[in-house]
């Protein structure tokens, strides 16, 4: 390949395509800016005039939504979206992010028609091309993920790859994954066309207005400054792109996005391409980490280049966006891309004798992990995001319909808790958000292995107190920002970080961690939960409001979930009351201001006389369970810890060696246990104390990968897997937590019984497989008669069955215990069966049976 000349201002042109891909003096805007606002006042303010923000300008227009105001800093499409190579892809490994990218293409199939305005959008499929065992193992893998969605995905042969792309080097070709609704659009003219259809139905586009300050007001309004004047609003909508951080900075928050360099190159008219009867399908080599598309006669190359080589524009994070930056373009240097160049030219050989006459170095915007922030901001009233996307193009459109769905009905439409902004906490430093960023983009193409580690950035300043002492111990797991023990190593294991997607390394020493806590006495730490204190006048009442179980008595604890008002798991808390109105609620690590910003406005909203403090960071957490916990502990304390005096679900203030604990009878093992908080700088000398304590009864430590088998077995549901958003609390069979005869109206109830009236549709079942070297573990295929009824949500091997166990959502009428089924593991479908759970009776139940004269099962 060979490169082509630079234009004056150092930037590159394609003058011949008709796509974006020239440089933006090529496009003057068919749009009349209007500097000019209009109104003083709207419902919602969105800021930036990029893909995405129009998109929601769009929808929320559409939808009805009357002042709908964007602001655009300079023109439309400025930022990254013009020069974006425009790629649109059904695939997603996430399983609702599919759903983004199956709307936003079905969107943009319809769009011309609807608004007019061509998009010149491309539909040849697109094909990921596996050339090693191991990505075959993934495609596997992928596909029995896609059965129960209703996008077409198939895992095709080298004959059929060929067929489809006659100009691969097939030598290199083991199989394909092939999308046939993939291609891709033009970003401008996308763009252009949602932007008619936002004006269309009523939104007022506003550039060039640059937001040069925003004001919260005390009643959760927003005044936004503009050079014009200042408009009140009732939210506003943070879709500046690169600039976002910027419009962060504005009301104290540091958005944890840096840009990177994204190079493509495009090359002139190639013999072989031009020969071709039909345009070629999208190509992702993912050993080469590049994408190949056919631009005209030509092909569009982009890669995705190693962490070492790739490059950030920190200068941006540090210093700000340089004043004026909108369509301009970074120097390319082909010498970093140089290895992909020669991956691709060996996987297409054409490429060896074409001529670049085009490269776009543009900034695209990055968060820590590649996703995007979207939704309302913890801490922030009615301040809202949509930012950090790397895939801007083909998130835009579901991403505007799902935002406007949320802003317009008060909850989002299904679960996308991996895209919450709150996922990042104060922890993300700008330095953490560099290190994954790099390891985000060089990793585009790596394996996607179930159990995923990556360990840039790591560890952070929240690692957690005992992190020093255990990390030559086990293998350890990022948990918003904490590290916690996943497994833990004895002498002959193979130790260290080994991903497969079959059983590997922590197998065995994970069933030795089992047997501990079921025959002995375990330890684990679970600092990375989340922590809240509520007290104040009305913080009965709150609570009676938020969760559909009773409000427990002082000194008891008990297991609630909040509710959206369609009636879907928002969350689940362990809510103790500690003191007469004062309570200690406690989350997962991944739900910390996710469940906080919930509880925060629905404090304003309904104007309860209540503190809530968030002490995620100042309490550590450690988990005592087995046959042996109470004697260990009782050790260590005059408290009685008997059975009659501290009973299952109850909790206390306590000293155990003399350092203070809140500590509550509850264990997700299932085991007789205790969870102990603690003050996190006693978290070592309490850990120490306990290990001691426990020598004559063989402690030892456990991690989370046992407490995942154990809390499997004993039928307990996770949030996230077996309920969430997408699901109601009936279906996921948590009838026990659910109080619809209480007489607070919680949020929820008037919608749950109009469910439970109509009856279910379908049922969360527990199943036993047939299985080999591989487990379930969520979001596979559920088989019956040939066709794909439903999916798994969480699955381990179960070490008391010998056997491999799941979670499942299948049609009531196969629900019943007996009924025969199959899940699709790696191409491969296993008989499995419905069986009565739990699988292990809870160590409370097992008491409670013995007392009885029965003989209760383990």
């Amino acid at each position: 390949m060979t490169g082509a000349e630079n234009n004056e201002d150092g930037q590159m042109c394609n003058s011949f395509s008709v796509s974006v891909h020239n440089c933006y003096f090529f496009f003057p805007s068919k749009e009349n800016p209007s500097p000019s606002l209009r109104k003083d006042r709207a419902d919602t303010v969105i800021i930036g005039g990029g893909c995405v923000g129009v998109s929601l300008a769009y929808h929320l227009a559409k939808a009805g939504l009357k002042d709908v105001i964007l602001l655009e800093k300079s023109e439309l499409t400025a930022g990254s979206t013009w020069h974006a190579a425009g790629l649109t892809t059904y695939f997603h490994p996430g399983i609702n992010l599919k759903k983004i990218h199956a709307y936003s293409i079905k969107l943009y199939e319809k769009l011309e028609e609807e608004t007019g305005q061509a998009v010149g959008f491309h539909q040849p499929g697109s094909i990921r091309i596996a050339s090693t065992p191991t990505r075959v193992d993934e495609f596997k893998y992928q596909m029995t993920r896609a059965g129960w969605h209703p996008t077409e995905q198939y895992l095709i042969t080298p004959e059929k790859v060929q067929e489809l792309f006659p100009l691969l080097n097939m030598d290199m070709v083991l199989a394909g994954l092939y999308n046939p609704g993939d291609g891709h659009i033009d970003p401008y003219s996308l763009t252009m066309a949602l932007a008619a259809g936002a004006r269309k139905y009523g939104a007022q586009l506003n550039y060039p207005v640059q937001v040069t300050n925003l004001n919260p007001r005390s009643d959760g309004t927003w005044e936004v400054e503009t050079p014009l004047g200042v408009i009140q609003a009732k939210r506003i909508v943070n879709t500046a792109g690169f600039w976002a951080r910027e419009i962060g900075k504005m009301i104290g928050l540091q958005h944890p996005l840096i840009p990177v360099h994204h190079q493509y190159v495009v090359t002139a008219t190639i013999p072989e391409v031009k020969a071709l009867k039909r345009e070629l399908p999208v190509i992702r080599d993912l050993e080469g980490s590049y994408y190949l598309r056919q631009e005209r006669d030509g092909l569009l190359f982009g890669p995705y280049e190693s962490e070492k080589k790739m490059k950030l524009q920190d200068s941006w994070v540090t210093n700000g966006v340089p004043p004026g930056f909108g369509k301009e373009l970074f120097e390319s240097d082909l010498d970093r891309i140089m290895e992909h160049i020669e991956a691709a030219m060996e996987m297409v050989p054409v490429l060896k004798q074409a001529d670049i006459i085009n490269t776009i170095a543009g900034p695209i915007t990055y968060s820590p992990d590649i996703l995007p922030m979207v939704g309302p901001h913890q801490g922030v009233r009615n301040y809202w995001v949509a930012i950090g996307f790397g895939y801007g193009i083909i998130h835009a459109g579901g991403i505007g319909k799902y935002l406007s769905d949320w802003i317009l009905e008060g909850e989002p439409p299904f679960d996308l808790i991996e895209l919450d902004p709150n996922r990042y906490g104060k922890w993300t430093t700008t330095e953490y958000t560099a290190a994954k960023a790099r390891e985000s983009y060089g990793f585009n193409n790596i394996v996607g292995y179930p159990k995923e580690e990556r360990f840039a950035g790591r560890p952070t300043e929240r690692a957690g107190a005992l992190y020093d002492l255990l990390k030559s111990k086990c293998s350890m797991g990022f948990h918003a920002g904490w590290e916690q023990p996943h497994w833990f190593y004895k002498p002959g294991d193979e130790t260290g970080y080994k991903p497969s997607f079959r059983r590997t390394n922590w197998f065995d020493p994970v069933g030795r961690e089992y047997k501990q806590v079921m025959e002995k006495v375990g330890v684990i730490d679970l600092s990375p939960f989340g922590k809240f204190k509520v007290k104040g006048t009305d913080s009965v009442k709150l609570l009676d409001h938020l969760f559909a179980n009773v409000v427990p008595k002082v000194g008891t604890t008990n297991i609630s979930h909040m509710l959206t008002p369609r009636g879907k798991v928002y969350a689940e808390l362990t809510v103790s009351q500690l003191y007469p109105g004062e309570f200690m609620l406690i989350t997962g690590s991944g739900s910390e201001l996710h469940d906080l910003r919930w509880i925060e406005e629905e404090i304003v909203r309904g104007g309860y006389k209540v503190e809530i403090e968030n002490v995620t960071d100042e309490m550590g957490v450690l988990g005592v369970a087995g046959p042996y916990a109470r004697q260990v502990l009782q050790k260590l304390t005059a408290e009685d810890l008997s059975d009659v005096s501290f009973k299952f679900l109850q909790s206390k203030h306590l000293k155990l060696s003399d350092i203070a604990v809140t500590a509550i009878r509850i264990s997700y093992t299932g085991e007789l246990g205790w969870e102990l908080y603690h003050r996190k700088e006693d978290s070592v000398a309490l850990y120490s104390a306990i290990m001691e304590a426990g020598q004559k009864e063989g402690i030892d430590n456990f991690g989370t990968y046992a407490l995942n088998a154990l809390r499997l077995e004993k039928g307990f549901r996770a949030w996230g897997a077996e309920m969430n958003c997408d699901t109601n609390p009936l279906e996921a069979g948590l009838e026990y937590f659910v109080k619809l005869n209480k007489p607070a109206d919680f949020i929820g109830k008037q919608t749950l019984k109009q469910i439970k009236e109509k009856g279910l549709k379908r049922r969360l079942v527990y199943l036993t497989l047939e299985t080999d070297d591989v487990d379930p573990e969520g979001n596979e295929s559920v088989w019956h008669k040939g066709k794909v009824i439903g999916n798994t949500t969480s699955g381990s091997f179960s070490f008391s069955a010998q056997r491999s166990l799941a979670f499942a959502y299948v049609p009531t009428e196969l629900s019943k215990v007996g009924q025969k089924l199959e899940v699709e593991l790696l191409g491969k479908n296993y008989s499995a069966t419905v069986i009565q759970e739990p699988l292990v009776l809870t160590e409370p139940t097992r008491m409670r049976l013995q007392r009885k004269g029965e003989s209760p099962k383990i």
